[in-house]
């Protein structure tokens, strides 16, 4: 199976979670007893089955980062060795050498007494120089062969220790990714077992909870006048609203789909700011902002544990990869809990002039387009 098929991702929650209350602790139900449920209990337990899954998924992104970067250290460490390695075994080739013209030249004769014996003097101190260099020479070399020797040796351990701890994440990495295909599974099982009828209920109630939510959270002041956006963030806002319409995949980071950080790194790496690979971490090392002094291209986070993320378009919207089954899209930015909002480039200056891009038709519906049995088993592949 491939990497990019064994990555998952960070995703969007139901967008309706700040409207409804969680679910009472209680037994999964079976398949068969959807029907017995109302559709809020329905919406609310698909909130906390997506959830439980983005959760997971970014526990994955998070360990899948750490991974590259060991595997990275792995490669720095083995290329250093076989340098070192290479330089150790020409400092023995010339050890070896020196150790050969001492052996054919030596004498039981001091420098002195060579001097007083000597049939040129002359000569012989300028023996004496050259003597003198070839043993500082010898001095240097093997200093360099017992430099290389405990450099060689201190690699070796440290390549080691690196190559348990890749082997440690991988296989933590493998746990992982079984979590989370295990939720997206109870995901799949609950929208199978409901008929079209509560599907659509389910679609509609989410719909109008969003839209009375982000009513209240416009009303409430939270967001004031959009300021402009840094010329980074107009080239992050361009590129995240040209990957509108298509598929949420965990753990992919374009270009034919996205998970919710994937779309928002990527944005910004193509806008010449490299930033963190998960939700989380975008959360924890970038700078916050308040909202009311958001502009395009900042990234807003999304529940208490920031485990989703979208890019803000200005006029109360962002551009998100909301969640499996849904396609990048235009959303409230009160669709999903707001924790708050980053900057990736808090030293941007605002550009003089600026003109949101041009959203296609259909690009601002509101909720995510409903549910499909079949969105979790498509994302689980």
């Amino acid at each position: 199976m491939s990497g990019r098929l064994l990555r998952l991702v960070c995703t969007a929650a139901v967008a309706a979670g700040i409207v409804l209350a969680p679910a009472p602790a209680a037994a999964e139900p079976a398949p068969g007893a959807a029907d017995d449920r109302t559709v809020a209990g329905l919406l609310t337990d698909l909130q906390r089955l997506y959830r439980e899954a983005e959760a997971a998924a970014e526990t994955y992104n998070g360990t899948e980062e750490r991974l590259n970067k060991q595997r990275a250290e792995v490669r720095r460490l083995d290329a250093e060795l076989a340098r070192t390695r290479t330089s150790l075994h020409d400092s023995r080739g010339a050890a070896g050498r020196l150790a050969r013209q001492q052996y054919q030249s030596s004498s039981d004769l001091s420098p002195y007494l060579r001097l007083l014996l000597a049939r040129d003097p002359q000569h012989a101190v300028d023996q004496g120089h050259v003597i003198g260099r070839l043993a500082r020479e010898r001095v240097e070399t093997v200093g360099r062969l017992t430099g290389d020797e405990k450099k060689a040796q201190e690699l070796s351990r440290r390549s080691r220790e690196a190559l348990a701890r890749q082997a440690a994440l991988a296989e933590r990495q493998e746990r992982e990714r079984d979590g989370v295909r295990e939720r997206l599974r109870a995901v799949e099982e609950l929208l199978a077992s409901l008929t079209p009828e509560q599907l659509a209920a389910v679609a509609e109630l989410e719909k109008s909870g969003i839209a009375g939510e982000q009513e209240r959270f416009l009303a409430s002041g939270a967001l004031g006048d959009d300021a402009k956006p840094s010329a980074g963030g107009e080239s992050a806002v361009r590129f995240a609203v040209e990957q509108l319409g298509k598929p949420y995949e965990w753990g992919a980071e374009g270009p034919a789909s996205y998970d919710c950080s994937g779309l928002t790194s990527v944005a910004w790496q193509r806008a010449g700011t490299p930033i963190p690979r998960t939700s989380q971490e975008q959360w924890a090392r970038l700078d916050h902002v308040p909202l009311d002094e958001l502009r395009p291209g900042d990234l807003v986070v999304y529940f208490p544990e920031a485990t989703h993320v979208a890019m803000y378009l200005g006029d109360g919207m962002v551009v998100q990869a909301p969640r499996p089954g849904a396609d990048v899209k235009v959303s409230p930015i009160a669709a999903n809990p707001v924790l708050g909002a980053v900057r990736p480039d808090p030293g941007g200056e605002p550009v003089r002039r600026y003109t949101p891009p041009r959203l296609p038709l259909g690009a601002t519906d509101g909720p995510d387009a409903g549910y499909a049995p079949a969105a979790a088993e498509s994302s689980a592949r």
